[in-house]
């Protein structure tokens, strides 16, 4: 009731300055009109006479302004989320290709035509098994040959050999005998070593991928007919710029993503090279795969290679909350409805979300909308 009367007061007493300002601007008036003879004295009097009763007219104005409880306070709405304290981690993201340690293209050793394919697609296969021979008949025959004429020689050789010891013959007649024995034994490796070549054989454990064979095809070394992988160790290799040598190293985990299979798996890097490219100025890595699914050499994978961990929970906060100013870092959280400014330190930021060193605790209200509308001390209405 007391505000109320005060109020009014206030507009009454405004409302009678007002009155004495228009009675002594019509004073004013008349006097020039009647042509006094010290105008400029009247003059300067009325003037001193306005600009006091402007001064009071304005603290009126300030005092009526400060008792009018019919203007209400703006209260700003907006969505606050507590912060809080995580692990923060950062990635570096290359490109690879998946490799296998034991994958090899098969060739004959010796030109030849198909006579026996052994195999098909999708065969698994052991170390030294015949994969595809070639026509080898006339070998055959020359290794039957030199085996009648090596049992021949031996038998000759044994007996020279029983009269030498006997003292019985010459020297000259047991050395002939032993160097024709040898010379038969050493023909025979290298036929058998032709027989061999004529066959196609795997060097390793796997899974025939191709076989491009027809029986009757000519064949000759150096094209490959025929390939083994040996899918249970498979690795993706790929090459890492110099810049980051201090950051990639043994034992760093890694997400190994698969676009093409719309797959991923976690593992760490297995190999990081020393050993600088001197024209890329890169280094090799590898990351061994689980064998489990059926990955193929050749195809693309990305890897995301752990290089920092905090050593701690550590609060984080999407980088687009966080404002800059002279004083630095700053973001906005709610108090019990006012605006708080808090100023941050930032240590890192990694895709699109910066770790909080300081200035932040967990649990404070950080506001994430209508951020961009309030200033320090301002009062909100909080949605969660």
């Amino acid at each position: 009731m007391k505000s109320i009367t005060n109020s009014t007061n206030n507009i009454f007493n405004k409302t009678m300055l007002k009155h004495s300002f228009l009675m002594l601007a019509l004073t004013l008036v008349m006097v020039a009109c009647g042509g006094g003879s010290d105008k400029k004295a009247q003059l300067d009097k009325l003037k001193k006479e306005k600009a006091s009763l402007e001064t009071k007219i304005s603290k009126l104005e300030e005092e009526i302004a400060k008792t009018d409880t019919t203007k209400k306070e703006q209260i700003i709405e907006v969505i606050a989320n507590p912060v809080k304290a995580e692990i923060f981690k950062t990635y570096i993201e290359i490109q690879g290709r998946v490799d296998a340690d034991e994958n090899v293209s098969l060739t004959s050793e010796m030109p030849g035509t198909i006579t026996k394919i052994n195999v098909k697609v999708g065969d698994h296969v052991s170390k030294g098994q015949v994969l595809a021979e070639t026509d080898a008949r006339a070998i055959i025959q020359q290794l039957s040959e030199l085996e009648t004429n090596l049992d021949l020689a031996k038998q000759l050789f044994s007996k020279q050999e029983n009269l030498w010891n006997q003292k019985i013959g010459t020297e000259m007649q047991y050395l002939q005998s032993k160097a024709t024995k040898e010379g038969l034994e050493k023909r025979m490796g290298t036929v058998q070593e032709q027989l061999r070549m004529s066959k196609i054989i795997t060097p390793i454990d796997g899974t025939v991928d191709l076989v491009n064979l027809k029986i009757g095809q000519a064949v000759s070394p150096g094209f490959g007919v025929i390939n083994v992988v040996n899918f249970s160790n498979l690795k993706v290799k790929a090459d890492v710029a110099e810049s980051y040598t201090a950051r990639v190293k043994n034992g760093n985990e890694v997400l190994v993503l698969f676009p093409d299979m719309a797959d991923s798996l976690y593992s760490k890097v297995h190999y990081a090279s020393r050993s600088i490219n001197n024209l890329t100025r890169t280094f090799a890595i590898e990351v061994l795969l689980d064998t489990k699914n059926e990955y193929h050499p050749n195809m693309v994978a990305k890897l995301k290679i752990n290089d920092y961990q905090s050593a701690k929970p550590e609060i984080l906060v999407p980088v687009k909350f966080i404002q800059k100013s002279s004083d630095g870092s700053y973001v906005f959280t709610s108090e019990n409805g006012v605006v708080v400014k808090k100023v941050v330190t930032v240590n890192r930021e990694y895709s699109g979300v910066a770790e909080i060193a300081g200035g932040l605790k967990e649990g404070d209200l950080l506001i994430t909308s209508g951020y961009d509308l309030v200033n320090e001390g301002d009062k909100v209405d909080v949605k969660k």
